[in-house]
């Protein structure tokens, strides 16, 4: 998963987002699938372009409906109830880099998440990825 973060929500801060997760995993795995709600920078041209150039499927949710988009707001729920709302900081820095370390150290490698297994992120994606290899050595 990739991430970022800034003052205003703007179509540079979710490519930023994308480009950061396929810099520290790579290639785009077929089928990957960015999904996102119908904010202007997630429909604008610019992100469009750069699914494109990363391999990414870009679909839309139905306006107003957060079921449609349920695994982002499960991770902003999460985040809120477990992390954020429990703690103040005296700069927006400070903020951002707490985040950041809960991200990179708890929720993708540690927190076990129903969906996959109950596994970490990380955990998982390791998985899926030594079963590809050993797949694509059994073919050859």
């Amino acid at each position: 998963m990739g991430w970022a973060m800034d003052s205003t929500q703007v179509t540079d801060l979710a490519e930023r987002a994308l480009r950061m997760a396929h810099t520290l995993r790579g290639e785009a795995p077929d089928g990957l699938v960015f999904h996102a709600d119908r904010e202007t920078q997630f429909t604008s041209g610019q992100l469009y372009q750069v699914c494109q150039e990363l391999g990414i499927d870009q679909p839309m949710g139905r306006t107003r409906v957060c079921f449609d988009n349920a695994m982002a707001e499960s991770f902003w729920s999460t985040l809120k109830a477990e992390f954020y709302d429990r703690r103040k900081w005296k700069t927006r820095n400070a903020a951002r880099q707490a985040v950041a370390r809960w991200i990179e150290t708890f929720y993708n490698r540690r927190r076990r998440h129903s969906p996959i297994g109950n596994q970490p992120p990380v955990d998982f994606e390791n998985a899926y990825h030594q079963a590809a290899t050993a797949a694509d050595e059994n073919a050859a």
